[in-house]
């Protein structure tokens, strides 16, 4: 069966580094579509960034310049660098694969980061 596994998160203060990583089972990275969503207490899930199968990669606003996404298909796994770390940027961060030719769709169980001031 596909499995997405979040690690990485933690406690940091601001302007911190954090590495996540999204380790993915039963499935193909290179006909997938992988992507980094967040969601903070109270507030709707958002799409942080993502990176298609062919490599091509996408961020919201407020962490383009300090947030990275790469995949390394050889490993089937995902990261999210996160550099300059801010209170804000506290949330449960989720894995979302989505497969290029019909969307399938499947997420990991989350990973909590949270950055104090």
């Amino acid at each position: 069966q596909v499995q997405l596994v979040e690690s990485g998160g933690g406690v940091v203060q601001a302007g911190a580094t954090l590495r996540l990583s999204c380790a993915a089972s039963g499935i193909i990275l290179r006909i997938y579509a992988m992507g980094w969503y967040r969601q903070a207490p109270g507030k709707q899930r958002e799409l942080v960034a993502n990176i298609t199968s062919g490599g091509t990669t996408n961020y919201v606003d407020s962490v383009k310049g300090r947030f990275t996404i790469s995949k390394n298909n050889a490993k089937n796994t995902v990261y999210l660098q996160m550099n300059s770390l801010k209170p804000e940027d506290t949330a449960v961060y989720y894995c979302n694969a989505r497969r290029d030719y019909d969307f399938k769709t499947y997420w990991g169980q989350g990973t909590q980061v949270t950055v104090s001031s």
